[in-house]
Formats: structure tokens, sequence, C-alpha cells
């Protein structure tokens, strides 16, 4: 092809690409014949069994209780750009079946499927399906939004419903917008019947149909064989309702069941699940329009001069002109030349840290392009942040085309923030352990340090403990002892199982994050450092936060196994007391340090008071004292009194006796002769910004401040 049809075919594409309006789709399909915890999320009372959900307790005696299952990825249902006029259609079919063997004295509550904007939704027991919380309905607040098609087994007169046997749509509301008596098809809900039921929503006729049909076979748990299903879709609804969702749609939701009882032997199962959403067109408006002309766009044609008096003066003005440009051009093209210089230089820099990244990670996690990070978190959009840290921010992130979401961490522009970030990237790429925090990408683009991470919908432990009063109480103890085990576990794994052993140096509460099943999941690599195994440490400036860091660590500024132990033994004392790890007093000014207090209590003989108070004393008394006890021999001032964490593992797990740890804590004594003391630090430290505090902050004081030197007695 010559240049000039060359030059053609560009027009011709820069031309169709401008003007002409380009539309994509996006939808969401999956099919469950038996269900797993590969994709799904139990909350509450719900459980998995033998590729079955339950979502209420099995019991034999009356019950309340309310359980949800949600798939864990949520799904576009409206396209921001258009709002509503994109909208997107779903159709499901899924199979259930609500079983009480003693219906005369003990009567249910029902099932329901349910579009929800949160992935927390858990309601009520009773008449409130799990889907809304009783004490919201009280108050006239429903927080919850929500879009679900219920299968109701009680009449409650509260809600208007008709019977004990319908199905009804309901909008952010118990109150159904519309009913359907189920009899009227032959149809009895609690029969213990599988039933199979089809939901499908059209947007473009703004039409919601729900079909029924129910089979002769009664549930069994002991028999998995569900081929004889009946799953032909009958030709007329139950349910026809002509709306328009997409009022109610959020940009994204999450799709699942709910079910509840209240004094019933009713139990509710789904048995498989298969789901489609489509229809959305996300059109890309024109960039111009060749239309858009006025006449203030169009040059005109400027007066042509005639020769005469003024010639002169024209041929003095054009030798001006040409001086100033024979000056002038000459500099302009070097600046330019500079410019180009410049840039050329730094976006090599770029390229070339880009490679010596990618070629240590063709094998691990994806690269992701900085548009398509910058378009899913709203352009990094203040109201995305999730987290703040020492070395930047962590967003949350909504990926459009896939319904996906992630944390993304994005790193200052400095010095520091690229060392961090190459160390953090090259530290957890090479890493594989279920309670890490999965990374599933990075980006380095324009300037910008990336990493993408899996979303931890819980957020860290000291927002469960502290920050979010209303969410401790999903920290039962059985949730706070396995989150000690899980971090256990991995430490053991950085320390003694990898080739070359990491040392994360900033193990605290902040840092270990809850999963959807409230595992613990260990993140921010910023500090971790690598180093082979039955090697010196090195010594390096002091990193931390306070009343984490291991005396040793203070006094040499070597980070060992054992300064990880020290830090990890403060956060198991924080999971048991629910309290930090240093605090002011109630009532005056005095630092109280968590490690001592609970050693103070041990002396005493009763150790196990310093449990929670808000577990209201719902826990395993002999867990809570080898716990407590674990935490005191891993925050022991002598560090070659400490287990290693593959010891701490074995004593969780029953696999190891218990160590013992001395009545009396080992006392410390400090130099007179240097100007701070220990607590005057960690007061100067609290009073700058007790939750952010990190390495950097650490580097700035130990700069100028000689750290106390610490002998143990």
């Amino acid at each position: 092809m010559n240049s000039r049809n060359h030059l053609i075919f560009l027009m011709i594409i820069i031309t169709t690409v401008i003007f002409h309006p380009q539309t994509t789709s996006s939808s969401t399909t999956f099919h469950f014949p038996t269900l797993s915890l590969q994709n799904l999320t139990l909350l509450g009372d719900a459980y998995l069994r033998n590729g079955v959900v339950g979502l209420t307790q099995q019991s034999g005696v009356p019950t309340t209780s309310s359980g949800t299952i949600t798939y864990t990825t949520p799904i576009l249902f409206l396209d921001p750009t258009t709002n509503s006029s994109s909208s997107s259609s779903f159709s499901t079919q899924f199979s259930f079946s609500v079983n009480n063997p003693n219906r005369i004295s003990s009567f249910g509550d029902g099932i329901s499927f349910f579009l929800s904007s949160s992935n927390h939704t858990l309601g009520s027991p009773g008449s409130y399906l799990g889907l809304v919380n009783s004490s919201s309905l009280t108050n006239n607040i429903n927080s919850n939004k929500f879009i679900a098609i219920e299968f109701d087994t009680r009449l409650d007169t509260r809600f208007n419903d008709p019977n004990d046997n319908h199905v009804g749509l309901d909008i952010n509301s118990l109150t159904s917008v519309k009913t359907a008596d189920c009899s009227l098809i032959g149809i009895d809900l609690k029969s213990g019947n599988y039933i199979t039921a089809w939901i499908d929503y059209w947007h473009d006729g703004r039409n919601l149909k729900v079909f029924l049909s129910e089979s002769e076979s009664e549930l069994n748990s002991n028999d998995n064989n569900n081929n004889n299903k009946n799953k032909k879709k009958p030709v007329y609804p139950v349910l026809d309702v002509d709306i328009d969702l997409s009022m109610h749609f959020e940009e994204v939701m999450y799709v699942g069941f709910s079910g509840s009882t209240e004094g019933s032997t009713e139990t509710h199962f789904v048995t498989d699940w298969s789901f489609t959403s489509f229809g959305i067109r996300r059109v890309k408006p024109r960039i111009g329009s060749p239309h858009n002309v006025t006449e203030n766009t169009v040059s005109k044609n400027p007066g042509i001069g005639v020769p005469g008096e003024d010639g002169d003066g024209n041929n003095k003005g054009n030798k001006k002109v040409g001086l100033v440009v024979g000056v002038v051009g000459p500099v302009f093209f070097c600046a330019v030349l500079v410019i180009f210089g410049y840039v050329s230089v730094k976006k090599w820099r770029e390229s070339k840290m880009e490679v010596n990244i990618q070629a240590g990670l063709l094998s691990g996690p994806k690269e992701f392009s900085y548009k398509e990070l910058r378009v899913a978190t709203n352009g990094f959009n203040s109201g995305r942040i999730i987290g703040n840290g020492a070395f930047g921010s962590v967003y949350k992130a909504v990926f459009v085309t896939t319904g996906g979401v992630a944390a993304v961490k994005r790193s200052k522009h400095s010095h520091e923030g690229k060392t961090e970030f190459l160390a953090e990237l090259s530290i957890i790429a090479c890493l594989r352990h279920k309670n890490l925090v999965p990374l599933q990408g990075w980006c380095v683009e324009k300037g910008e340090l990336l990493l993408v991470y899996e979303y931890m919908p819980y957020g860290s432990i000291d927002k469960v403990l502290y920050q979010e009063s209303g969410h401790w109480g999903f920290l039962k103890w059985e949730r706070r002892y396995n989150i000690a085990v899980g971090l256990a576990s991995v430490l053991s794994y950085l320390h003694q199982e990898c080739e070359q052993q990491v040392i994360h140096r900033d193990i605290k509460a902040s840092n270990v994050m809850l999963d959807a099943n409230f595992n613990a999941r260990l993140g921010d690599f910023g500090l971790a450092r690598i180093m082979d195994h039955d090697k010196s440490p090195v010594s390096t400036l002091t990193a931390g936060t306070m009343g984490y860091l291991a005396p040793e660590y203070l006094q040499y500024g070597k980070a060992t196994d054992k300064t990880d132990v020290f830090s990890y033994g403060v956060v198991v004392l924080e999971l048991c007391c629910g309290r930090r790890p240093i605090e002011r007093e109630p009532e005056g000014h005095k630092m109280i340090n968590l490690v001592d207090w609970v050693w103070e209590l041990h002396s005493k003989g009763a150790i196990c008071d310093a449990v929670d108070k808000r577990l209201n004393k719902e826990f395993d008394p002999d867990e809570v004292r080898k716990l407590l006890l674990v935490g005191l021999s891993c925050a022991n001032p002598d560090s070659e009194k400490r287990p290693s964490m593959r010891r701490v593992l074995q004593i969780l797990n029953n696999e190891s006796d218990e160590i013992a740890v001395p009545k009396m804590k080992p006392t410390l004594s400090f130099s007179n002769s240097l100007p701070l003391s220990i607590e005057d630090i960690i007061v100067s430290s609290l009073d700058e910004d007790e939750e952010d505090a990190n390495a950097s902050a650490s580097a700035s004081k130990n700069a100028d401040v000689t750290v106390p030197v610490i002998r143990i007695e």
C-alpha cells in the first residue's frame, strides 16, 4: 500500500471511530448442577452438605434461624453511563424444598430469591425472611435495598400476606408489590417435594414472570441424585407483574437466597442454580460532529495589502519579524529537543522498570492497564478509598465488564514508594498460601505504581474489633480462634516453608484482613524482607508500628522471625481481649500496655478475666486460656524464649504441649543518660496518629531519636 492510499485508509478508520457510536455488551452466566463453596458465600445459619445448601438449622425441635447464600461475584445490572436507559434483563432457574415434619404445631416462614446491592445481606429470622432486620422496620429505616421473590409459608397480616402458601414480588419492603396463591396451580410450598422455579425479567417489555413446577419426589438428605426432578417449564406463570425494575437496580448487585424460621422445625434447601443476565448495550458517545460548524469557527480570508506609501514600513516590519524568527527559532527548537529528550528518558526508565518486573512475573499475576484500573476506581475517586497507609491508598475497584471487585493499592510517587512497591511485588508474587491476600495483578504506567488484590469484604481485624462497633458481633469466639490459627499458619509458611525466609516486619491487626468466610488473610508486604535460612539478620532502620515492635528490634534494628512472633503475640491478645496494644485509661492519661495488663492478670491466676466482655461468656474457657498463654509466650521480652510459629501452630491445633509462661513478666531497665524513654516514644507516636503509625513515621523519628538500650533481667 503506497503512502497516499495508506493516508486515505487511516482517515477512513479515524472517521469511523469518531463519528460512529460503538456498543458493547455485558452479561453473566453460571450454572451449578450441585452447589459448592467455590463461588458462593454463606452467612448466618446457612450450611453446605453434599452439594445442597441448607438456609436454616435442621433440628428435631422448634428453633429460630436465618441464613443467606450469595453468588460471590457482583453482577452488572445497570450501565452507569446511560443510567436506566440501558438496564439488564435476567433469567434464573433453581430447585428448592421446604419441608416441615411437624406442620400442625410448628409453622415456618419461607425462602426468597433476592438481588441486593450488599453482599452482607443477612436479616432477622421469622417473618423477616432473613432479608431485613426487625429493628430497621421498627424504626422505619431500611438501609438494605433489595428486589426479592418470596416463597412465603406463613401468614403474617403485618405484611398483607394473602395466606401461608404464596409467592410475591418484594421491593425494599416485605409488603409485596403483587402476590399469587400457589394453591391455584396445585403447589404446596411446604410439601417437602422438589419445586423448580423460573424467574424471568425482560427489561424491554418491563415485565417479570415467575413459573413453578413441583415434582413427586420428596427431598432426601441421603440421596444426591437429582435426576428425578421435574425440569419442564410450565406454559403459564404463577406470578406475572408489569414493572420497570431498572429504577431499583444498582450499578452492580449480588444475587442469592435467604430463608428463615421462628420457633419451627421447617427446613429450607436449595439444590441447584442457574443464572443469566443480558441485554446491556453500552453506547460510546460521539467525540465530535461534522455538522457543529458556526460562523466563529470558519476563518475568513484577510484582506490583501496593496503596495503604496507604507511599503517600506512593511518591509522593515518583515525584516524585524525575520530577525526574531532567526533568533527564537533555534531556541525553540533546542527547548523542544530538551523536552523530548526528558520525556524519552523518563519513558525509557519506566519501560525498563516495567520490563524488569515483567521478566520476573511472566507466569505470575496479570498486568492491568492504567486505563482499566482508572475506570474501575472511578478515576481514583476519594469516595472509593477503603484504606490508607504510609505508602499509598487502597481503592475499591469494580470492573464493569466482568462485574468483579478488587482492591487497588496506589503507591505514592516517591523513591521510598517505588522501593516498597517493588519489594511487595517481588515478594508476594512468589508466595502461595490460603491465608495470604491473593495478588491478582499489577500496573506500572504513567508514573503510577499499582497493585491489584482480591477484595476482602469484611476489611481488617481492627475495623471489625474497634472502628465499626456494629460489626464486632461478627467475631464470635470460634472465628477469633480460627483467625489466630490461620495467621499462625501463614507465618509458619513464611518463616520456615518458603525457599527463602520472609520476614514481614509489620504484623498488626490492620494488616490482617478477613475474607467472606472470616478467614484470616495476611497482607501489606511493603516492609517485608527476604533472607536465606540460617543467615544472620541485616541491621536496618527500625520500621513498623508502635505497640507491635519487639524490644530487641527497637534496640538493634535487626528484624528476625522472632520479631514477627512478638507482633503475632500482640495481635492474638487483641483478638482475645478486644483491646488495642496501647490504650489510655478511660479516666486519666496513663497509658495501658496490653501485654503488661494481661501478664498482670496471669500473675494473679485470673488470666481468663482478660477476655473480651462483649463475648458474653460465649467461649470455650480452655481455648481462651490456651490462646492467651500463647499470646504471652510470643510477646516474651526475651526473644530466645519465644516459640517458633510452627510450634505455635502445633499448640493451637492440639499437636504439641503448651509452653510454660512465667507468672511475672521479665522486667526491663533503660539507660538514664538518654533523652527519651520508650514510653515517651509511644506517647509521641500515639499523639501523631495511632491508627496510621507506619514505617515512614518511625523512620523520621528514629533519624533524630536515640533508641533506649534495653536489657532483660
